[in-house]
Formats: C-alpha cells, structure tokens, sequence
C-alpha cells in the first residue's frame, strides 16, 4: 500500500514524541497501543526480540510499565520523512526502579506509520538500544 502523506514534519514529530512516549511515560497503556496498527511490529534490533502484533506488544509494555516507578524519554533529535511516513529520533531513555536505581539509555526509534481509518499509526517500529534490553 503506498503512504498517502496526512502528517507533516511537526504532526510526525508530535505523534512520536508527545502522543506515543508522552503515554509511554503516564504508562497509559491504552493510548500507547492506539498508536499502533493491530498487526503492527515491534523490534528491538540491538537485542534481536521481536513483538508482533498489538498482543504482544501490550504484553511487551505490561512488563516494561511494571518494572519502572518512573519512565522518562527526553532530549529528542528528530529527522522527518514526510512522503513516506517516516521518523527517526535519536533520545535518551531514564528508568527509575522501585529500588531508586536509574537507568540511563541512548537509543535511536525508526518508526514506519501508515493509514488507518482512525488516522495514521505506526506499522513498524525499530529500536537500537545502548544498554541491556528493556522492553523484552
């Protein structure tokens, strides 16, 4: 199916950055996964795991929204394709456990959205992660 452009640089920007990892952050699971088409996948490439389908990805944050008091992506470098519905960003990750331990991660996301009837939603996400796998 080819990408029909609806988002422009600053809506892709805004749906990676404040209506994706804004919920991730609240741990609102239900926005989070509205983010993403039903057959959608996930891939943490740096650790070879792979989350198909919105199941597995609900399965994937479940654990992730329990294993962190305090979840923080921030400091976000954006690069935009707007034809093809497309967005890189390069952020840091800050985890805080129940134990008051931080963990700190320099990743990069590469997200592919694509038309839904509810608006555009991610079709493929791939993250490269610098330290031990997060979001198994």
């Amino acid at each position: 199916m080819q990408y029909e452009p609806t988002l422009d640089r600053a809506a892709l920007i805004d749906f990676a950055t404040q209506k994706y990892f804004a919920n991730v952050d609240a741990k609102n699971m239900e926005a989070t996964l509205d983010c993403f088409h039903d057959e959608a996948l996930f891939c943490v490439q740096t650790a070879f795991t792979r989350h198909a389908g919105k199941g597995e990805i609900r399965r994937m944050f479940e654990d992730f929204f329990g294993a962190y008091e305090t979840i923080i992506h921030r400091d976000f470098t954006c690069t935009v394709d707007e034809a093809n519905g497309r967005i890189a960003a390069c952020f840091t990750a800050e985890l805080h456990d129940a134990d008051g331990n931080v963990t700190l991660l320099y990743n990069t996301n590469f997200w592919r959205l694509r038309p839904g009837a509810d608006g555009p939603k991610f079709q493929e996400v791939y993250v490269y992660m610098s330290g031990a796998n997060v979001l198994t």
